[in-house]
């Protein structure tokens, strides 16, 4: 499994229950790693995005406490062993974790791989996330040169869980 998030320098990764920036590089790049794969998600997440449904050509499962949820392009699960049964059908390279804090918190070391936009500022977020660098689990495999867009510097990180 893996996850994908944008995070500023103190692992802020949203306010409002809405992004910090945008940022079209990491969209294109959220977009080139997602699209045709599994993406897992809260329901706040869901609930943030345009027209409050899922994903275009993904398949989209949202984690949700309320049994009454539903969402187009959603499939709707309530616990986690829903989840994760639902999931086993999958090859765990084509599952990403999207959000939001708690999802990324409670399972982010179930994932192998880490995709990280890193953004060089804090952007003021109410919303955070753990410090993959403190996780002597992971080591960053790959590090982009900066890029500007926006007003915003950013660096796309790639963390690896190390083998046993």
């Amino acid at each position: 499994m893996n996850l994908i998030v944008a995070a500023d320098r103190n692992w802020g990764i949203g306010c409002n229950n809405a992004l910090l920036a945008s940022i079209p590089g990491d969209m294109k790049y959220f977009k080139e790693h997602t699209m045709d794969k599994v993406v897992v998600m809260g329901r706040r997440t869901l609930e943030s995005m345009p027209g409050r449904r899922g994903l275009p050509k993904r398949i989209n499962y949202v984690l949700t406490s309320d049994p009454g949820f539903e969402a187009e392009r959603c499939i709707i699960v309530h616990s986690e062993n829903e989840l994760f049964d639902a999931l086993s059908q999958y090859d765990t390279d084509d599952v990403f974790l999207i959000g939001g804090s708690s999802i990324y918190n409670r399972y982010y070391r179930m994932c192998d791989r880490l995709y990280v936009t890193k953004i060089d500022a804090d952007l003021g977020a109410d919303t955070f996330i753990t410090n993959f660098d403190e996780d002597s689990d992971y080591e960053i495999v790959s590090e982009s040169e900066p890029v500007s867009e926006n007003g915003v510097t950013y660096r796309f990180l790639i963390y690896e869980k190390k083998q046993d």
